[in-house]
C-alpha cells in the first residue's frame, strides 16, 4: 500500500460520524445551567467538528463482533470525551501552546487558560461517568488503562521529557504508542469488550488498534511537514516550533511513509484473517494510511 495522504472517508465513517455528534449533545451538560461558561466551553471543543476516528472504532468493533444494545453509545462517547480532553490540555501554554484546534482558535484561546484546563477536567468527569453507567467495569477499566500512566499520560510524559534532546527510533515509538496509539487501541477493545467478543476476535483487534494507532501519529508527524494548515485544523510545523521528537526528523519522510504504510497493511492483514465481517476496519485503515483531514 502506498500512502497517498488524501483518501476520502469510507461512507460508513460519514454516518456514524452523524451519530457520534447527536449522542454527545445527548449527553453533554446543558449549555444553558450553572457553570454556564464552563459549559459553553465543553460544548466549543467538543462540537468544533474532527474525524470521531476513536468513538468510530469502537461502533465497529462493536458491530463486528456481534454487539447490540444503547450502550455502546455511552462508551463510544466517552472515548471521544477523553480525546478531546487530551487536546485542550496539549494545547495549553504549559505544554504544547498551540493556538489552533480543528480551524478554530484552541479553547484557553477563546476562554483563558483556567477554564480550559477545568473543561478537561470535566470532560475525564463526564466520560468515567458515562462508562460506569454500562455497568460493565471491563470498560472502566480498559478507559483508565488506556489514559493512565501506562497509557496516554505515560506518552504525553515522554514527549515533555523529549523536548530538545535527540533521541532514538525507539523513544519515539514509544511516545507514538503511549500518546497517540493507547485510546486508540482502548476504543477498539471497548467496543469488542462491550460485545463480549471471543479470545481470537478481542486479541486480533487489539492487535489491529495497536498498529492503527501507530501509523497515525507518524503520519500525523509527516503531515506536520508536508500537510495544509487549513485541511488540518490545526498548525503545521508546531513539531518543529517545539522540538518534538519526531519519525521524519529521525529517519526521513520517505521512510515513515514507508513504515506507516507496512503497518497498515499489517493491521488489515490481522483483521481480515479473525474477524468477520472485516470490511469496515479495513475501510477506516485505508483512511488512516491516506488522510489529510
Amino acid at each position: 500500500m502506498t500512502i497517498s495522504m488524501k483518501v476520502d472517508p469510507p461512507v460508513y465513517m460519514f454516518e456514524k460520524r452523524k451519530v457520534i455528534d447527536e449522542y454527545l449533545l445527548k449527553f453533554m451538560p446543558d449549555i444553558t445551567k450553572y457553570p454556564q461558561v464552563l459549559h459553553e466551553a465543553i460544548h466549543y471543543s467538543v462540537m468544533a467538528g474532527g474525524k470521531r476516528l476513536r468513538p468510530i472504532l469502537a461502533l465497529a468493533a462493536f458491530e463486528a463482533c456481534g454487539g447490540t444494545g444503547p450502550d455502546i453509545y455511552r462508551a463510544a462517547v466517552a472515548v471521544e470525551l477523553i480525546h478531546t480532553y487530551s487536546l485542550i490540555h496539549d494545547d495549553l501554554p504549559c505544554m504544547d501552546d498551540d493556538d489552533l484546534r480543528r480551524g478554530k482558535p484552541s479553547l484557553h484561546n477563546k476562554y483563558g487558560e483556567a477554564i480550559a484546563l477545568l473543561a478537561g477536567d470535566a470532560l475525564h468527569d463526564f466520560a468515567f461517568r458515562l462508562t460506569a453507567e454500562t455497568g460493565n467495569t471491563k470498560i472502566v477499566l480498559e478507559l483508565a488503562e488506556a489514559i493512565g500512566t501506562d497509557g496516554m499520560l505515560a506518552g504525553q510524559m515522554a514527549d515533555m521529557d523529549a523536548e530538545g534532546r535527540d533521541l532514538s527510533l525507539e523513544e519515539v515509538t514509544y511516545i507514538h504508542v503511549h500518546k497517540t496509539g493507547k485510546l486508540i487501541r482502548g476504543a477498539v477493545r471497548i467496543g469488542a469488550l462491550l460485545a463480549n467478543a471471543g479470545k481470537k476476535e478481542l486479541d486480533a483487534i487489539t492487535v489491529y488498534g495497536e498498529k492503527v494507532g501507530h501509523a497515525f501519529q507518524i503520519i500525523d508527524d509527516i503531515l506536520d511537514i508536508v500537510g495544509d494548515t487549513e485541511i488540518l485544523g490545526k498548525p503545521v510545523g508546531s513539531d518543529s516550533k517545539n522540538n518534538k521528537a519526531t519519525y521524519p526528523a529521525i529517519i526521513g519522510l520517505e521512510k515513515s511513509r514507508q513504515i506507516a504504510s507496512e503497518l497498515i497493511d499489517e493491521a488489515i492483514d490481522t483483521i481480515r484473517t479473525s474477524v468477520s465481517p472485516s470490511d469496515t476496519f479495513v475501510d477506516i485503515a485505508r483512511f488512516i494510511g491516506g488522510r489529510q483531514m
